[in-house]
């Protein structure tokens, strides 16, 4: 489901202003690599605690980035 979330919006991010592709590529990165840490339990790689803690690690870099977020500007397009 994650691999979808990514591939969807995707797409969208190319629309963006450069300040809003980078921070949509965070947030985006973070997404595939938690895809990554569930299919690493699923091959049985990693066990459920080690995926909870990743799962969390990743929540918490996803609360850093929304914290940081500047305040939106409107241009003219806008």
């Amino acid at each position: 489901m994650l691999d979808e979330v990514v591939d969807s919006q995707l797409p969208l991010v190319t629309e963006l202003s450069e300040e809003s592709r980078r921070r949509s590529a965070e947030y985006l990165s973070e997404l595939v690599m938690l895809a990554q840490d569930y299919r690493h339990f699923a091959a049985g790689w990693i066990d459920q605690a080690e995926l909870e803690r990743r799962g969390n690690a990743t929540v918490a870099r996803l609360e850093v980035l929304s914290k940081h977020r500047l305040p939106a500007r409107l241009t003219e397009q806008d």
